[in-house]
């Protein structure tokens, strides 16, 4: 049988898992692939280091190149843009199929990792960049290959999943939230990648590339995180039947493609509404397959060790059986539009005057702009403003819009600013799902 070398280059949460399967499945992996898999040495900064699973100290080494070069199959677990793209376009110079989880360096420079390895004749495979159990990339690259999907939205940060649940669940605060997520482990000690979306955002980006066959990249995805979403914002949206979720939407519209993430309202009953906890989801819509939807773990040690180990799984097929390698399908190059270009619904807060006239001056203020009111909740504020020494009372409008541009709706609520009748607008939230 045929011995493939593995050079693992990470030994954190998820590589400690790898090293573990790769050691103690051996025979199991070796029958799935028809090969043996020889873990050939673990890549790390520091062997002393204290690590969750028992591994040989002989399998670790600071030589991180050395490893590579003489690697068949080479998994990138280090994270972070170098040195990891330097290994890995090493590995690729040197004829090494290449696995890896970085969806970081995916997004800023997945193009020139994409057009090293087909050169090369290499597979680049990066299923646990995204969902991490979740498989996402392998369905939309193989199961859909024959039809065309026209939409992808996702949970695809647990983190910030977690903590909007916990504020729908317990009416919490969006500091208590991220508070309770950083003590059980949810949240990295900074957590701005997870609550700022950019770790969505990368996400978002290559699910794109993928689904639409054209390049996107990071700086291409409009990016809004959930430091914004107030307490208040989740009880109007329970009271209106939406839940609020941060979405990663990535969409084929007329002239190109638009790739945005942003806290967003959806339907209680839609399927993305359901994912609870710091779970993952993923909504695919296709033009022939329908709506499909993915589901699991999207972070964790064994769950993304999982994807890592699937991919590995493949790639040492491949080198068994021969073939070119593959990485994506760019077939297309279809421009990346801004979010002005996009058609949503928009959910708006507003603190307003409480007297004659107000809901036919914003009614007309929307008229003006072309866009329709879906519906329109008032809640006027006496008593409370009252007890305040608040002065005249006020009320609390929430507004539901239908379809329109972007650029329509943002010019409405700038014009909304201006009334003197609007004490504040609460809030702006994205409305989809419906």
């Amino acid at each position: 049988m045929k011995t493939l070398k593995v050079a693992l280059l990470g030994a954190g949460n998820v590589g400690s898992q790898v090293a573990r399967i790769l050691l103690e499945d051996a025979a199991a992996l070796a029958a799935r692939t028809g090969a043996r898999l020889e873990l050939a040495g673990i890549a790390v900064r520091n062997i002393d280091a204290p690590r969750e699973v028992e591994v040989p100290r002989e399998l670790y080494t600071t030589d991180a190149s050395a490893l590579v070069r003489n690697a068949d199959i080479v998994i990138e677990l280090m994270g972070g843009i170098e040195p990891a793209r330097t290994l890995i376009l090493e590995a690729i110079e040197h004829g090494a199929t290449v696995v890896t989880g970085n969806k970081a360096l995916l997004a800023v420079d997945g193009p020139t990792l994409y057009e090293k390895a087909d050169a090369a004749g290499v597979q680049l495979s990066y299923e646990a960049a995204v969902a991490g159990a979740i498989p996402i990339l392998r369905p939309i690259t193989d199961s859909l290959a024959g039809d065309k999907i026209t939409r992808v939205m996702g949970i695809v940060n647990g983190t910030t999943n977690f903590i909007l649940d916990a504020m729908d669940s317990t009416g919490a605060e969006f500091a208590d939230a991220l508070a309770e997520a950083t003590r059980l482990g949810y949240a990295e000690a900074d957590p701005t990648a997870d609550i700022e979306g950019h770790d969505a955002a990368a996400k978002g980006a290559i699910l794109a590339s993928l689904a639409f066959h054209t390049r996107v990249a990071l700086e291409d995805v409009h990016c809004q995180g959930i430091t914004a979403v107030t307490a208040t914002d989740i009880a109007s949206a329970k009271d209106a039947g939406y839940v609020i979720k941060l979405l990663a939407i990535a969409e084929k519209l007329d002239g190109g493609v638009s790739v945005r993430v942003h806290p967003t309202l959806i339907p209680r009953e839609h399927p993305l509404g359901a994912v609870r906890g710091a779970f993952n989801a993923v909504f695919v819509e296709a033009e022939s397959a329908g709506e499909l939807m993915f589901y699991g773990r999207g972070a964790g040690g064994s769950p993304t060790a999982s994807a890592v180990m699937g991919d590995v799984v493949s790639a040492a097929r491949r080198l068994v059986l021969g073939g070119p390698g593959r990485t994506d399908s760019t077939i297309e190059v279809l421009p990346v539009l801004p979010i002005d270009a996009v058609a949503t619904r928009y959910y708006i807060g507003l603190d307003a005057a409480d007297q004659p006239g107000v809901l036919s001056k914003i009614a007309a203020l929307f008229a003006e702009n072309g866009v329709s009111i879906e519906t329109m909740r008032q809640t006027v504020h006496r008593d409370r403003d009252e007890a305040k020494n608040a002065g005249p009372a006020s009320a609390e409008l929430r507004i539901v819009t239908h379809r329109a541009s972007e650029a329509a709706l943002a010019a409405t609520v700038e014009a909304i600013k201006g009334l003197d009748i609007i004490n504040s607008v609460t809030s702006v939230l994205r409305v989809e799902g419906v």
